[in-house]
């Protein structure tokens, strides 16, 4: 999923970097900041999850869902966050 998500991103970014104000070209500049410091972070609590899981008690593997199910909810509202700053930069007025 991150993979597809990464993907789907540098796509984006390139063909975004093909065109746009000055403006538009720094706001994906911290759109992609934000998505990448969210999949960082994401990614340092599914590790912290698999190191819960690793203790093997059915309270560890619960622990560890939820742990992973934050993540998820970080990386999501990352993305979010990227959307909303690269909406502001293009609805708002030319320069």
């Amino acid at each position: 999923m991150r993979i597809a998500t990464l993907a789907v991103a540098a796509v984006g970014a390139l063909t975004l970097a093909a065109c746009g104000s000055p403006a538009e070209k720094a706001a994906d500049q911290q759109a992609d900041a934000v998505q990448e410091q969210s999949e960082a972070t994401a990614d340092a609590m599914d590790q912290k999850a698999d190191e819960v899981q690793a203790q093997g008690t059915e309270a560890a593997e619960q622990t560890a869902d939820a742990m992973r199910e934050k993540a998820d909810a970080v990386e999501e509202a990352g993305d979010q966050k990227a959307d909303q700053i690269e909406d502001a930069a293009k609805n708002a007025p030319a320069q």
